[in-house]
Parts: structure tokens; C-alpha cells; sequence
């Protein structure tokens, strides 16, 4: 079990990792997309659509990582002061209850959307934009596929330290 929570959480890294540069890449057409507007008077559908994909993609793989890295926003007014193994209860609820269902709808309402684009090669409705639009609408459910193994990464790490401690008691 552990061997595979450390190949999800691999994943996930990876999955950080592409967020990570995608956010570079966002940033430089950002800031190209500034410098044509003022300083050249020029603008660019297709430099604009490219930003809100490359936040579209940065989102959507970055969430897993946040999500496997504890890193993301929590309204924790009783859950600071739980002990770990009642942590583990919680995230385990959170996860069995919550996302993983929410991750499996998300994942397979969103697949016939994609399918359908790839279908027709769709692209921008917009004079100018990107031609490739069908390419970031796959982006949801992988997006969300990498939430999903982050939150089976999460169950499984939550279940081995509840293993680990269930003689420990609860403080």
C-alpha cells in the first residue's frame, strides 16, 4: 500500500511540476500580451485566449499537487486542534464522501463534453483565436484525474497511519 501511495504522490509531483512551468509560460505571454497592447498599440486574440488556457491548465494540474501537498485552503477552525489520527477521520471522510465523488463526476460528465469537441476539431469562435480548442477542454478530466489519484493518495496514506496508530487511542 505504501508503495503505491509513493507512486501517486510521484504523479502528482510531476503534475505540480508541468503547473509549475505552465506558470512561466503564463506569465511571459502575459507580459508579451502588455508590451504589444502599450508599448505597439497591437493586441492578439489568439495571445489572450492562450492566457486564460495556460491558467485553465495551470488550475487543473496544479490542484492534485496542492491537494497531495496539504498545501491548499482549509477553513480549519476545529481541525487544528483535532490529534493526527482524528485528522486522518476527517481527511478520510472528506475524501471517501466528497472529492473523490465529486472527482468521478466531474471526470466522466466532462469526457463526452471533450469527445465531442475532438469530433467536430473544434476551435475558437473568436476572428484570431486558437485554432485548437478541443486540446484544452482534454485538460478537464485529466485535470481532475490527477485530483482523483491525489485523493486516492490521500486515502491511502490516511488508512495506513490510522493502521499505525489504531492501538495508540485518541487523545
Amino acid at each position: 500500500m505504501e508503495r503505491i501511495e509513493s507512486f501517486l504522490r510521484t504523479i502528482n509531483r510531476a503534475a505540480g511540476a508541468a503547473a509549475g512551468w505552465l506558470c512561466l509560460l503564463l506569465v511571459l505571454a502575459t507580459v508579451g500580451d502588455v508590451f504589444m497592447r502599450y508599448l505597439f498599440h497591437s493586441g492578439s486574440v489568439a495571445v489572450q485566449e492562450l492566457e486564460w488556457h495556460l491558467f485553465a491548465l495551470v488550475f487543473l494540474f496544479g490542484a492534485g499537487y496542492c491537494y497531495d501537498s496539504d498545501s491548499h485552503v482549509r477553513v480549519d477552525i476545529f481541525y487544528s486542534k483535532l490529534n493526527d489520527r482524528r485528522k486522518a477521520l476527517v481527511n478520510l471522510a472528506g475524501d471517501i464522501f466528497f472529492l473523490i465523488p465529486f472527482c468521478d463526476l466531474v471526470i466522466t460528465k466532462s469526457v463526452p463534453f471533450v469527445l465531442r469537441s475532438w469530433e467536430i476539431l473544434e476551435g475558437s469562435p473568436d476572428p484570431g483565436g486558437l485554432p485548437l480548442r478541443f486540446l484544452i477542454k482534454a485538460a478537464i478530466p485529466l485535470g481532475f484525474t490527477f485530483l482523483y489519484l491525489s485523493a486516492l493518495r490521500s486515502t491511502l496514506s490516511n488508512i495506513i497511519l490510522l493502521k499505525k496508530t489504531s492501538g495508540a487511542g485518541d487523545d
